[in-house]
């Protein structure tokens, strides 16, 4: 995606339907170009047309991963090196799937002594070359489409450790706090990682706000940090503060804001 692109798919998610119109004036170009722009977009999955206007794609279904990995990647980038700021050396962690955790595994490749247990091949393959650190692979059925392994034997095999820190990301966030995926199989997984994690880091990008998802994963409430790259929605900072959750934004240019809610974190 070009940058308008990006742009427009971030506008759409956050507001749930735009006109063809409105898009024009936001982005200073004519209706045709946006719906130019729109028809490409419909067809990778990122959004879904209507008569005079686009919306989010639905709920039911992820974008695919080839395209979730190009977009945010700044953002993402970001949201992966606050928080890998947070992970000291010699730490054991989880680190579930997703391109915002993939993100994460390559901001800690300078860190040395790490004990990594992961069902993402592609976290695997980045933190392997540390001769002083060990990347465990969970066992289960690999899906070809992003590398993930997931299944009954995942699930088992994370149950059996308890570590420092488990990295997590996530598809969207409600409004009351309740985190939600598309896979049902993959939740499972991160389920297990909540409970045998000592910390929980959430790494999720602004648009994961509000956003919708089939799956009920877990709540906020079991987070102790969300590293985020925008300050999240006012409506929701009651929630964040009463589950106790520290909120980390990645500001842009070294410029990073101070946690919009605070406890222990």
């Amino acid at each position: 995606m070009n940058f308008r692109q990006n742009e427009l798919v971030q506008k759409v998610r956050e507001q749930g339907f735009v006109s063809i119109e409105d898009l024009a004036q936001v982005f200073d170009v004519t209706p045709q170009t946006i719906r130019r722009d729109v028809n490409v977009l419909a067809g990778q999955g990122l959004l879904r047309r209507y008569h005079g206007g686009v919306a989010p794609a639905s709920g039911a279904e992820n974008v695919a991963y080839i395209a979730r990995c190009g977009l945010l990647l700044p953002e993402k980038q970001r949201i992966a090196a606050l928080l890998a700021e947070h992970i000291p050396n010699r730490s054991s962690l989880f680190i579930n799937l997703g391109t915002t955790t993939e993100a994460v595994a390559a901001a800690l490749t300078g860190h040395t002594g790490l004990r990594v247990i992961t069902n993402n091949l592609n976290v695997a393959t980045m933190l392997c070359n540390d001769p002083s650190s060990e990347v465990v692979v969970a066992p289960g059925v690999v899906r070809g489409r992003d590398r993930g392994v997931t299944g009954e034997a995942t699930i088992d095999f994370i149950r059996q450790f308890k570590v420092d820190y488990g990295v997590i990301g996530i598809s969207g966030i409600d409004p009351d706090g309740t985190l939600r995926d598309f896979d049902y199989r993959e939740v499972r997984v991160s389920q297990a990682i909540l409970a045998h994690s000592r910390r929980v880091f959430l790494a999720a990008d602004h648009s994961k706000f509000s956003r919708d998802a089939l799956v009920e994963l877990g709540h906020l409430s079991q987070i102790d940090t969300l590293f985020t790259d925008a300050p999240p929605p006012p409506a929701m900072l009651p929630v964040l503060e009463e589950a106790g959750v520290t909120v980390r934004v990645a500001g842009p240019a070294s410029t990073r804001s101070e946690p919009a809610a605070s406890s222990g974190g």
